[in-house]
């Protein structure tokens, strides 16, 4: 798996953090990472970006971007408003490919959904993956909501002939409720796909010694963790006298 595409259901459900720990536990495993950013949004140059955030986090990885535009939007439309040229399927395919040629992992990371646009001509991430004939890894959310645009992405996967390697959760609340602790049963079902890791939440906040030091506990062996899913799903799993009776 030289190239594994990262995409979420949506925006903030922890897809940089995501990315950060899959980087940190591959090279804890030893293994040579880069991190791609196809298109950064609402940054100014002299900000700190996604791919960025990743090195600080995981550690020894190359940081790679693309295009950067100034509005928060789509990187389609951030592009068009802001005059500037857009990022297309094919350059971050070939991007990748390069740093390919010169890591053991090349993660690359999506802004927003699976079929965010890219440019004029609906270019999406999806194409990417295409491109390079690579698996993708989907970053969901843990609560209510989570299990429709799960779905939808898996099955816009399958539809466009796309591995979905698994999902992971992107933040997993220090308290959960009934909904998060049920999704970490249903999850897998309405992906099709496994459930490969759950981040708790506030993860990004830790200094980078402790991140790189738990983040293959975060992560199922498929990503160079330590994570059981079986166990996860057993300790989190609702009892039968969490639903209040109606009176």
């Amino acid at each position: 798996m030289p190239v594994l595409v990262i995409t979420g259901t949506g925006t903030e459900v922890g897809k940089t953090i995501t990315t950060a720990a899959v980087a940190a536990a591959a090279v804890a495993a030893g293994r040579t990472v880069a991190v791609l950013k196809p298109a950064q949004t609402g940054l100014r140059p002299d900000e700190r970006g996604d791919a960025d955030e990743v090195a600080r986090l995981a550690g020894a990885v190359t940081a790679a971007e693309l295009a950067r535009y100034p509005e928060p939007l789509a990187p389609g439309t951030a592009a068009r408003r802001a005059g500037m040229a857009p990022v297309r399927p094919r350059e971050v395919a070939d991007a990748a490919q390069k740093l390919a040629t010169e890591h053991d992992l090349v993660l690359v990371e999506g802004a927003g959904g699976l079929l965010v646009r890219f440019d004029a001509e609906g270019g999406t991430l999806a194409d990417t993956a295409r491109l390079l004939g690579a698996p993708v890894l989907v970053v969901a959310s843990a609560g209510l909501g989570t299990l429709n645009t799960t779905e939808l992405t898996a099955r816009e996967l399958r539809h466009q002939g796309l591995d979905l390697l698994g999902v992971v959760i992107g933040s997993w609340p220090t308290a959960p409720d009934l909904a998060s602790r049920c999704n970490v049963a249903d999850l897998p079902e309405v992906a099709g796909a496994p459930l490969l890791g759950a981040l708790p939440e506030g993860a990004g906040t830790l200094i980078p010694a402790d991140f790189r030091a738990a983040a293959a506990s975060w992560l199922a062996p498929q990503l160079d963790g330590t994570w059981d899913a079986e166990g996860f799903r057993g300790r989190e799993a609702p009892s039968r006298w969490t639903v209040p009776s109606i009176t």
